[in-house]
């Protein structure tokens, strides 16, 4: 599992669009990565439009946003659309990134233990380098968060 100060494990995953995404094509940029369990749901959203609320202070502050999940390219195309998302959603089917990146684990609902996918975020330096994890954390959070440590 990356830690901060790190170089962030380079990953190639499949965006809404079909089309590969790789983590070191944005060198030179900060990037913001954040994991969400399910597209189209409420606390999801709540972190995804924040982003997309605060994506032109993100941009010019050349940070990089993209979101990434379980879901197919085509639920996250549709999610993308819905909610006019101006930034790339990740599909990673088989969690295999977000597993590596520790974004993956027990939870619990209503009493029920499962597996899944853990709210989260990264930020991650223009070198490739994680200057901010946080695993676990709020929709509302993670938005401010990140945008503070990405965008200043």
């Amino acid at each position: 599992m990356p830690a901060i100060g790190q170089t962030a494990p380079d990953f190639e995953l499949l965006n809404q669009d079909n089309q590969p995404v790789r983590l070191s094509d944005f060198r030179g940029k900060k990037v913001v990565l954040f994991a969400y369990p399910k597209a189209g749901t409420p606390g999801c959203t709540t972190q995804a439009c924040g982003f997309r609320e605060q994506f032109p202070k993100l941009t010019a502050a050349n940070v990089v946003v993209l979101g990434i999940s379980a879901d197919t390219p085509k639920d996250q195309l549709k999610w993308k659309q819905e909610e006019k998302l101006p930034y790339d959603l990740l599909s990673d089917p088989d969690h295999a990134v977000l597993e590596a990146w520790g974004a993956w684990g027990e939870k619990n609902m209503y009493g029920k233990k499962y597996m899944g996918i853990i709210r989260s975020h990264w930020v991650i330096d223009e070198h490739g380098v994680i200057a901010d994890e946080q695993i676990g954390i709020s929709p509302e959070k993670s938005v401010e968060q990140a945008v503070a440590q990405a965008a200043g």
